[in-house]
């Protein structure tokens, strides 16, 4: 029987005040590994593997590139994490230093609200393991419902906030809808984001998933389905294809040039790692 193989996943967080990032890399299903991006050199710096599931869509990088909120589950429902948790650590490792265990899949993770507080998904609730006093707990955000507790929830809202605009939802089935964003770039560009929401899992997708369309300034739609993330960084594009990440930049004349490789994940395995912090 032919095993078909997939390409890792790809997933960036970009902090809003400073010009770090950090890619969660995923591959196999139940691994996934977390590295620092210097975005002004396009350096990138391994944290730490985790193994088990990291729910990319419900996580956040804080403005100053410092801390990571992060949801993820292995599964171990007896252990002191109850098999799933939210937790916070110094990005890019996973170590946390606040703690939420939460026993289910249902809502977790958060979002920064400010340089040192954040918003967490609670839902049907998390307990305290360990707590910090590095960031705080935002108890008065009160983000909209709409978009519901799991990864919609927290990933539309970090949309909206890092400057895309919600424009369409469609619902194609009880448990299938397409949300649309955009968002400028330069020199009368735009980007869309066509953002997939599926019961069915889509082989080396998943129920969440993106597509994209590059609108250039005459209004014609350059699809590009196979970025599977893709965000305006300064002065450039840059995108995840194929567990690459690239680069595209603005030539003299304001039309983009050729995409840059940045790096190639895919040849990276899984090694254990401790972070340089107790």
């Amino acid at each position: 029987m032919r095993v078909t193989t997939f390409p890792p996943r790809l997933h960036v967080l970009l902090a809003r005040d400073a010009p770090l990032g950090v890619v969660i890399r995923r591959g196999p299903s139940d691994r996934v590994a977390t590295l620092l991006w210097h975005r002004q050199r396009d350096t990138f710096e391994l944290g730490q593997w985790l193994k088990g599931r990291l729910y990319e869509r419900r996580c956040d990088l804080s403005p100053s590139g410092t801390h990571l909120l992060y949801f993820a589950m292995n599964g171990q429902w007896k252990s002191e994490s109850r098999g799933s948790w939210t937790a916070i650590s110094r990005a890019p490792y996973l170590r946390a230093i606040a703690f939420f265990p939460k026993g289910d899949c249902w809502h977790g993770g958060g979002l920064f609200t400010g340089a040192r507080r954040y918003w967490l998904n609670d839902g049907y609730g998390h307990s305290i393991l360990r707590d910090t006093e590095e960031v705080t707990r935002d108890r008065d955000h009160r983000p909209d419902p709409t978009y519901g507790g799991e990864c919609p929830g927290v990933y539309y809202h970090r949309l909206t906030r890092d400057g895309w605009t919600f424009e369409s939802h469609r619902k194609s089935g009880p448990w299938t809808s397409v949300d649309h964003f955009e968002r400028p770039l330069l020199h009368g560009y735009r980007l869309r984001k066509i953002a997939h929401a599926e019961f069915a899992r889509i082989p080396g997708k998943g129920c969440y998933w993106d597509e994209h369309i590059v609108i250039e300034p005459d209004g014609t739609e350059r699809p590009e389905p196979d970025w599977e993330w893709a965000e305006l960084d300064g002065a450039r594009v840059v995108f995840a294809k194929k567990g690459a990440l690239y680069a595209q930049r603005f030539d003299c004349k304001g039309r983009l040039a050729a995409p840059t490789l940045l790096f190639d994940f895919a040849p990276m395995t899984f090694e254990a790692r401790v972070a340089p912090y107790t």
